[in-house]
């Protein structure tokens, strides 16, 4: 019985599901940019993660450059089956991608034993994709910007994959909402791990929108709303934590 997640910073992670290896949203080799180019937002990796070998599925919750990038994904073959919101699904067919699997909220897909049921996520500005993993080797739920689907019902899981803070823009407010959805999640789902996510990866951004962007909370802040019988992880990358 196998359910371990390994971080690989940014939204990356991998995945161990039964003996399914599972690589979600990689940002792992060079630099990104969000439109209309570097000059507005650039990211750069401090440190580079190895692309995992051995790979059976890609998960994709969204189509933006940090989640999909383009990079990346040219390193991985191009026969990997892939799951996707419908901009993740663009991104990889552009790329050469062919067996790809475009999942709408509330849609499900089987991955052999694994079932993908796809929940709405992040505004930005089409709502993209969260995941919920249902296999005999464990449950888990992953949303990298916060934002819980209300129509999913009460279960409990063995994991969630979440921001752990709020990080926004002035007037806009926050895109990812870690420290006020934390505590809703672990109502919902009961999970005896909360990993969490977006944050790290040692990841540094410029640009002319880098200046604004504010991050309010902590993970260690966030984590005193959880049940004493909850862990908590503060994820480092290329670290693997098991969970079942």
């Amino acid at each position: 019985m196998t359910l371990a997640a390994t971080y690989l910073g940014a939204n990356g992670w991998l995945l161990e599901v039964g003996s399914l290896r599972i690589l979600v949203d990689p940002w792992l080799r060079g630099m990104l940019s969000f439109p209309p180019g570097p000059w507005f937002l650039r990211g750069e990796l401090g440190t580079e993660q190895p692309i995992p070998g051995d790979l059976d599925l890609l998960l994709l919750t969204q189509g933006l450059a940090d989640h999909a990038h383009p990079a990346t994904l040219r390193l991985l073959p191009r026969d990997l089956p892939v799951v996707g919101s419908a901009a993740a699904a663009r991104v990889v067919k552009s790329l050469g991608f062919h067996a790809v699997t475009e999942l709408k909220p509330g849609e499900s897909s089987q991955h052999q034993q694994l079932t993908i049921r796809a929940t709405a996520g992040a505004p930005v500005p089409q709502v993209e994709n969260g995941y919920l993993l249902h296999h005999p080797d464990g449950q888990l739920y992953l949303e990298p910007h916060g934002f819980l689907d209300p129509s999913l019902p009460p279960q409990r899981l063995d994991a969630v994959i979440t921001p752990m803070v709020d990080l926004g823009l002035p007037l806009a407010g926050a895109f990812v909402k870690g420290c006020t959805v934390v505590p809703e999640l672990v109502k919902r789902f009961q999970p005896r791990t909360v990993l969490a996510s977006t944050s790290g990866g040692d990841v540094r951004f410029e640009g002319a929108l880098s200046g604004l962007l504010q991050m309010a909370g902590s993970a260690a802040e966030t984590a005193t709303c959880l049940p004493a019988e909850t862990r908590w992880l503060n994820s480092s990358p290329g670290e693997r934590y098991q969970l079942r």
